[in-house]
């Protein structure tokens, strides 16, 4: 019986995901990835987009997948806010990338509002600490606020997609008025 449980108890900590390993003040990789805006094929550049001002760098687990498709709705809603705080967002998942192009066009999903990039393998997201435990070739939910100089200025990991945007947000508004 004790190894049953013991068991059950790997076997729910091998399904979570790893907590964020970059934290403030590290330095964030530099990466350039395919990806889709609107359905239109573009290349995202990490180092370009920290010119115009800080980057939400959010990574997801799997394109068109009830979780992802809701917190890339969420991020669309909410872009508004964060162009107004001069922020950059980007989504990246190393998992279903056959659909990231229709996700990106989507209306109940990313509406072209932000890119979205493929990282096959996940060579990305283990950079950043971001994969799932239980599938080292998929990207987990982490998002990390970058800022213009390249350094994590917030890391929020959680497979719950609900909270990602206000916690970015709240840090990239905390950063406009440090400006």
């Amino acid at each position: 019986m004790k190894r049953l449980a013991l068991f059950a108890a790997l076997g729910a900590f091998a399904a979570t995901p790893a907590l964020a390993a970059l934290k403030a003040g590290d330095a964030a990789p530099d990466f350039t990835a395919p990806g889709f805006q609107a359905g239109k094929p573009l290349t995202f550049s990490l180092a370009q987009a920290r010119k115009k001002g800080p980057v939400v760098l959010y990574f997801f687990p799997a394109a068109d997948t009830k979780g992802c498709n809701l917190e890339a709705k969420m991020f669309a809603d909410a872009m508004p806010q964060f162009t107004a705080a001069g922020a950059t967002v980007i989504g990246v998942t190393a998992g279903n990338l056959d659909k990231l192009q229709q996700i990106s066009a989507d209306s109940d999903k990313c509406s072209g509002k932000f890119p979205v990039a493929a990282d096959p393998g996940a060579k990305i997201a283990k950079q950043y600490d971001a994969v799932l435990a239980a599938k080292p070739d998929w990207s987990d939910r982490t998002s990390y606020v970058i800022s213009k100089d390249g350094k994590v200025v917030h890391a929020y990991s959680k497979m719950d997609p609900t909270q990602h945007v206000s916690e970015t947000l709240a840090t990239v508004n905390t950063l406009k008025g440090k400006r």
